[in-house]
């Protein structure tokens, strides 16, 4: 059987990505279209808490020359809903005015763009899951990276080969794609499947750790056309939770610049 995976180019991700910003808010000239970053970041759900309103919950910014404030953008529902039943105990009269919010992280992305050098900018952190972000840790020690200097939201991509290209992944429009897992168990899925077509090359696979906001900056600020086989996996279960919901009405969530204040 004729294998669906390839290895491509190295892209030289490593030094650009491993230590990018936990909070997103920085500009940049676009390398790839800001519709095709938006189209990247499309499929990923991801979960913001908001009023009855739709206005994102936020926090104040450390940085006292902004004034909009962050609000959290979580990886996870669970994570999400966690945090809601926390604030339960802590501040109970604003948590029952509060609710998780799945929304594409395109727009979240879009939005954050589109505020940017705006007085009171609202910024987003984005929440990754601590095991996702023990994952991560794990495998940069193993690898004899400084796993303290990680910051951000992990994500896990394979390479293998003499070179230590990035595995590709054949599409049904036979398109080759490089595949970024939020999930590092769901990889390890992938990379079953490539060792058994592809025996030869099972010794040399490595994953290599990398953060969503360098990947994003990277986008914005490369001009690289190998960047555009970029695919972000989102965790399956985030996918099967948004698919499982009745939509209250025919408009897709989104973020609102209105915001309330915790």
């Amino acid at each position: 059987m004729k294998s669906m995976f390839r290895l491509g180019a190295k892209l030289g991700l490593v030094g650009s990505v491993m230590f990018g910003s936990a909070v997103m808010g920085t500009g940049a000239a676009f390398a790839l279209p800001q519709d095709q970053i938006v189209q990247k970041l499309g499929p990923v759900p991801v979960f913001t808490i908001t009023d009855n309103n739709g206005a994102p919950l936020v926090a104040s910014s450390n940085d006292n020359k902004k004034q909009g404030g962050v609000a959290g953008v979580f990886i996870n529902q669970r994570d999400a809903e966690n945090f809601v039943n926390q604030l339960k105990t802590k501040n109970p009269e604003l948590a029952k005015n509060v609710r998780v919010v799945p929304v594409s992280l395109g727009e979240v992305y879009k939005l954050d763009q589109s505020t940017q050098n705006k007085p009171n900018s609202l910024d987003f952190a984005y929440v990754p899951g601590k095991q996702q972000v023990d994952a991560a840790m794990s495998l940069m020690k193993k690898s004899g990276q400084d796993a303290k200097k990680f910051q951000g939201t992990p994500l896990f991509v394979a390479r293998a080969g003499k070179e230590k290209g990035y595995l590709t992944v054949k599409q049904a429009d036979n398109r080759q794609v490089i595949p970024f897992f939020f999930n590092q168990e769901e990889l390890q899925t992938m990379l079953e499947r490539f060792k058994k077509q592809q025996p030869d090359l099972a010794s040399t696979v490595e994953i290599q750790v990398v953060n969503l906001e360098g990947v994003i900056q990277t986008l914005q600020s490369r001009n690289d056309k190998q960047l555009e086989q970029i695919m972000l996996v989102p965790p399956r279960e985030s996918v099967e939770f948004v698919q499982n919901l009745k939509p209250a009405s025919g408009q897709q969530n989104r973020p609102q610049q209105q915001r309330r204040k915790k």
